[in-house]
């Protein structure tokens, strides 16, 4: 086994970054929903799970898989992500303040699923070039951890003062990320 290149390693932390932005910014507008710091916590860990499993199918598949798939994958993110900030948003109207996507569980997952179906698609390339797997996932996935919490905790702050119409913007937020990855 080779030893990593500082090269190497620097392209795959602005890899991992530029990848886990998306989690930063869809963190954002999930961070302005009312949320305890242990389920910031539990979604930072979950959204880089995935960011590790991810990049590791994708990886797995890179030489079956054609890149095909890469424009489909992005597609239907966004289009996940605009149907939850769609309800997000128009949920902000209504007297009750129950939404029906909640961070926790199937929600959770989806929204962990979502944010990185980018890094599969990375991984699917990456794959193709025999890149070294456990350096990838593990960039790829502590990356995603830290950049998914700092967008909560910025969205938990902006919360606090912009009150009810929070809400409103976290779903604007995610609607817009969502129609900027179907159509960006």
């Amino acid at each position: 086994m080779e030893p990593y290149h500082l090269q190497e390693i620097v392209t795959l932390l602005l890899m991992a970054t530029a990848l886990g932005m998306d989690a930063f910014s869809v963190s954002l507008g999930l961070g302005l929903q009312k949320l305890r710091l242990k389920r910031i916590a539990a979604i930072g860990l979950v959204v880089g799970a995935f960011h590790v499993v991810m990049p590791f199918v994708g990886i797995a598949f890179g030489k079956v898989i054609s890149q095909q798939f890469g424009g489909w994958a992005e597609l239907l993110a966004g289009m996940l992500l605009v149907g939850i900030g769609a309800q997000m948003f128009f949920s902000a109207f209504k007297d009750k303040q129950e939404m029906l996507f909640q961070p926790v569980g199937f929600g959770l997952m989806l929204f962990a699923f979502t944010v990185s179906l980018d890094s599969f698609s990375v991984g699917l390339s990456l794959g193709m070039f025999q890149a070294k797997t456990v350096l990838i996932v593990a960039m790829f996935g502590i990356t995603s951890v830290f950049l998914t919490w700092g967008g909560l905790l910025l969205g938990k702050k902006v919360r606090g003062i912009l009150g009810k119409y929070s809400e409103l913007l976290g779903g604007s937020i995610l609607t817009g990320f969502g129609l900027y990855i179907m159509f960006g």
